[in-house]
């Protein structure tokens, strides 16, 4: 029997050009899954802190727990799909989810739902690893920043109803159901990747996978998140801090050591001599800085000084995800048709993301909500304009056997910053507003919007005066990012990404 005739995919289908399509398509099942989980999931915080009788403290940990393992393991999963197949691994993701979204579903306890939130985010991680990947070895390079747009779109459209969906299944269905609603979708993604996804392509030569470098550099970057997460509460001075912080630097220092020594490192450091993959890296870094810092500060604004309730609050700020998934395409679209696409479409939507802010900077305890919404969706604007061609510049740079790899660490750039932007945002900003209560005689207030000891213009006051100092550094941070994105090299990563490409569509 002719073994091409059990081949999936079938070499009839899969060597036409229009495949790569299908290839996106599966891609995107994948993308809409985790986005939608991650922002349906944060709707049930509240009735998961009730149904299990439990603190904030631990039911935060749903979240952290999940955030965290996807963080500190992306690369371990970009570099292992290069070594045994971006294919293999990627549909493993879709498994594994899947078996999380059941397990979390079936939870019986916060420590339950803990543990099976760690599942979810492994099967999370070798999805987000592996999916930017997939899409840059199907597309050549002039096609990819658009393929990559709108695999952004879809991402940013699940993030926007994610909300909404969530709201609705657990008013109607029960909170289990926001679990339940993966399981149907993995086995959806499961069976379309056996079927589309491209044979694996493994590394041409025998490679180890370097555990020391992974434990490591997990481990490290374990407590480099901790110890942002946590200084909120405990505050720069406190012991754990400290040994957060030291055990973060002594573990990551020994991991640059390894990584130098070592034949087969976990992060081949080398990556970062190209201009482009590291400033477009640590640029998407501070993307993710911006947008999030912005969506965790203003649900407090809209809701404690302009006092609209939830429901308005969720809708005023469902613009942002939506102006990201409408301009993402165009963006992508542009930056492969233009030579100084990438350059124009990044430099162009940070400097963009930086008029949000500086009107952000005038906001008052009165304001004209349709202002502020378009206020918003220039954020979102930039956002779109800058995310897919900084990707793909990005995915261009790297050698096509570390495609994973680079998946990897620029998914890990973008969390970092997400988690980087709330915790170091919140720290300013409650550092900032703290002070300036003490400053007027009340210092030793908790629970600032609750006590009826504060008049309801210091309570203004103190919100603004700190939340216009976290938009101010934003605002700066936009800046920063702009000047980088103008001196970040292109020209000579394209020819080589077309060149991998086109190696690809040989294969």
């Amino acid at each position: 029997m002719n073994d091409k005739l059990l081949q999936f995919p079938h070499p009839f289908f899969s060597a036409r050009p229009t495949w790569k399509w299908f290839i996106l398509l599966n891609v995107l099942i994948g993308a809409t899954m985790s986005a939608l989980d991650v922002s349906i999931v944060n709707v049930a915080m509240p009735t998961l802190k009730t149904e299990f009788n439990t603190s904030m403290a631990t039911i935060e940990w749903v979240a952290m727990a999940y955030m965290l393992t996807l963080t500190v393991f992306l690369p371990f999963f970009g570099r292992l799909a290069d070594i045994l197949g971006r294919s293999k691994l990627y549909n493993t993701g879709f498994v594994i989810f899947t078996i999380g979204s059941l397990f979390c579903g079936m939870s019986t306890s916060s420590a339950y739902i803990i543990i099976a939130r760690i599942v979810q985010a492994v099967g999370a991680g070798l999805l987000q690893a592996n999916s930017v990947a997939l899409i840059t070895q199907a597309f050549p390079g002039n096609e990819r920043g658009k393929a990559i747009g709108i695999q952004g779109a879809v991402q940013a459209i699940a993030m926007a109803v994610g909300p909404f969906v969530g709201g609705v299944l657990i008013s109607t269905i029960g909170w289990r159901s926001v679990f339940y609603v993966n399981i149907p979708i993995g086995i959806l993604g499961t069976i379309a990747a056996l079927f589309i996804l491209p044979p694996n392509i493994t590394s041409e030569k025998r490679e180890k996978i370097d555990y020391l470098g992974t434990a490591l550099f997990a481990s490290g970057l374990a407590f480099l998140v901790l110890m942002f997460n946590e200084v909120v509460k405990l505050g720069w001075g406190s012991t754990t801090i400290l040994t957060y912080g030291a055990l973060s630097f002594v573990l990551l220092g020994l991991f640059v050591i390894t990584e130098l020594r070592v034949e087969s490192p976990l992060i081949d450091l080398k990556l970062f001599k190209n201009a482009t993959f590291l400033i477009g890296n640590l640029t998407g870094m501070m993307s993710y800085y911006v947008l999030f810092a912005v969506l965790f500060l203003m649900p407090f604004y809209l809701e404690k000084v302009l006092n609209l309730n939830a429901a308005l609050t969720g809708a005023l700020l469902t613009p942002i995800p939506l102006a990201m998934a409408l301009v993402a395409p165009f963006a992508g679209n542009i930056s492969d048709k233009y030579e100084s696409g990438t350059k124009l479409m990044t430099a162009g939507g940070m400097l963009v993301c930086s008029l949000a802010c500086l009107a952000l900077l005038f906001v008052g305890a009165q304001a004209h909500l349709m202002i502020l919404v378009s206020e918003l969706i220039v954020l979102g604007i930039g956002m779109g304009m800058f995310t897919p061609p900084n990707n793909s510049a990005i995915m261009g740079a790297a050698p096509r056997d570390k495609l994973g790899l680079a998946g990897g660490i620029l998914n890990m750039m973008r969390s970092l910053g997400l988690i980087l932007g709330v915790d170091i945002s919140g720290l300013v900003f409650s550092t900032l507003e703290h002070d300036y209560l003490s400053n007027h005689g009340f210092g030793n207030v908790s629970h600032i919007f609750k006590s009826t000891q504060i008049p309801i213009d210091i309570k203004d006051h103190a919100f603004l005066q700190s939340f216009i100092v976290v938009i101010g550094v934003l605002l700066v941070m936009n800046l920063v990012a702009v000047v980088l994105s103008i001196t970040k090299s292109k020209g000579k990563v394209d020819a080589e990404a077309l060149a991998a490409a086109k190696e690809f569509e040989g294969v």
